[in-house]
């Protein structure tokens, strides 16, 4: 087998959504799948291409001139101004256009930094890239804040970008200005790349941020520097339909459209359809989702603190993942998340698949039904107390 793959895993999610795929009565709360359906406003759109008989064949490459042109549009209400004719990217998926900005700005051997507990992907993409990730640890006491310091001492000579997601799988935090900032000052010393997955940008609770996400993205002075990265999948409930962004200044977008059309020539047209309803049509919907996401999040963190005797947690103010650290006298996050499947049929993912410093956590989403998560927690009730 080529050496590219020896050292590759299938993610540690989907080895959890394999395994429990054998019970019948399962309770998933792993992998990061929203329970609502995509909106009717969405499908509505691509009824309407495929009467029109638009999608059968290839757009070109870098996405339709329409759907880049309302991403452009979409960007600019976000204080982010990017040209769409060369600077934006439609891509199959966040991973997809993660996988070929990596490939494009790196060369094997270079390091990239990671700071974790992190989404459980990123370091695969990094070695199929032939680079190493360097884990920084979070701040939990901190409420999962940059530690700045720590950042400096892990930057070397080979290292070439610094990766992050905010707000941030697994942990629901989202990071201040100031700590943004930090970052792009060290980016700026060092001449590093940002990578910005804003995937969860739009489910914000309890007025966190005041209501909007601040990216590095708005700046102008870094916009050759930064490489932001959206998908349509959360936040639309559009997981199935594999279709994504990334922005950045037209030199950066140049090299990784190449990547892009080498990977996968163009997103699926279909999708790149749905995408146009979502931005034309979604905005009530999305404001639907994090109306109910909230509320769960508000349920599964009470039915948390029934178990404080087991489990301890950091309320999580986006996303829609709660991310507890568990007491059970060993801390082995695995042997703790099958002894849940195994035993409870509750299927959750082990906090050491987002890095060294997720070990002793299990991440829980609550993307899930209300039904769902009750009924996981009755079974855990029942186990613990």
């Amino acid at each position: 087998m080529s050496n590219r793959t020896k050292d590759l895993q299938l993610s540690v999610i989907k080895q959890i959504e394999l395994r429990a795929s054998k019970y019948p009565d399962v309770v998933s709360l792993a992998q990061g799948i929203p329970s609502f359906d995509t909106p009717d406003c969405i499908k509505r759109r691509v009824e309407n291409a495929l009467k029109r008989g638009v999608v059968a064949k290839y757009s070109l490459s870098p996405g339709l001139p329409e759907l880049r042109e309302l991403i452009e549009v979409s960007l600019a209400r976000e204080n982010m101004f990017y040209d769409w004719q060369k600077e934006v990217l439609v891509t199959a998926g966040s991973i997809e256009g993660i996988t070929a900005a990596i490939l494009a700005i790196t060369d094997p051997g270079d390091e990239v930094i990671i700071p974790e507990p992190t989404y459980t992907s990123y370091r695969e993409t990094i070695v199929l890239a032939g680079c190493k990730p360097v884990f920084v640890p979070l701040d939990e006491e901190g409420g999962w804040s940059f530690d700045i310091e720590k950042f400096k001492r892990a930057i070397t000579e080979k290292t070439k970008a610094i990766f992050y997601c905010n707000p941030n799988n697994p942990t629901g935090t989202i990071y201040t200005k100031d700590q943004l900032l930090e970052l792009a000052k060290l980016a700026e010393e060092h001449d590093l790349f940002l990578i910005s997955d804003e995937v969860y940008k739009d489910f914000l609770f309890d007025g966190a941020g005041g209501g909007k996400l601040f990216s590095l993205a708005e700046l102008p002075e870094l916009r050759k520097r930064v490489i932001r990265i959206f998908s349509f999948s959360k936040a639309y409930a559009m997981t199935g339909w594999r279709v994504a962004y990334l922005h950045s200044d037209e030199s950066v977008v140049r090299e990784i459209l190449k990547v892009h059309d080498c990977l996968v020539t163009c997103a699926p047209v279909v999708s790149q359809y749905a995408a146009m309803g979502a931005l034309e049509m979604g905005d009530e919907d999305i404001r639907y989702f994090v109306k109910n996401f909230q509320k769960r999040r508000d349920l599964i963190c009470d039915r948390l603190d029934r178990l404080k005797d087991t489990f301890s947690y950091i309320k999580p103010n986006s996303a829609y993942y709660v991310f507890p650290k568990f007491d059970d006298g060993a801390g082995d996050s695995w042997k703790f998340t099958l002894k849940l499947l195994d035993e409870l049929q509750i299927a959750a993912v082990p906090g050491v698949a987002f890095g060294p410093n997720g070990e002793g956590h299990i991440r829980l989403s609550f993307g899930r039904t209300e039904e769902d998560i009750n009924l996981a927690f009755d079974r855990l009730d029942k186990y613990f107390l």
